[in-house]
């Protein structure tokens, strides 16, 4: 079994930070990409930033140069600083693991249970 595991959510003002992680456990032998979606109501659910194991970094136009993407592979953490934080970046952030697991040696994504994110004055 795998355990995806979200923290770091809240209200913000326009303008503010936060950090989000997201750590994996359980029947875990490796982890390639880890990523962040988010989804705002009535809309359908977005990447926002994802890296893989090697580093590679992909972010989605609307956040690049304010949301920053990192990862602890010794601890299967994976983390997102977000600053100049915008109403628009209001969403429910989901954390996506794509991992090989030692359950039945398949390789998948497992989603975190989602945090809220609220930027308002």
């Amino acid at each position: 079994q795998v355990q995806i595991v979200e923290s770091g959510g809240g209200l913000v003002q326009p303008g503010g930070s936060l950090r989000l992680s997201c750590a994996a456990s359980g029947s875990i032998f490796s982890i390639y990409v880890m990523g962040w979606y988010r989804q705002a109501p009535g809309k359908q659910r977005e990447l926002v930033a994802d890296i893989t194991s090697g580093g590679n970094i992909n972010y989605a136009d609307s956040v690049k140069g304010r949301f920053t993407i990192s990862r602890d592979n010794a601890k299967n953490t994976v983390y997102l600083q977000m600053n100049s934080l915008k109403p628009e970046d209001t969403a429910v952030y989901y954390c996506n693991v794509d991992l090989l697991s030692t359950k039945d040696w398949k390789r998948f994504g497992s989603w975190g249970q989602g945090t809220q994110v609220t930027v308002s004055s």
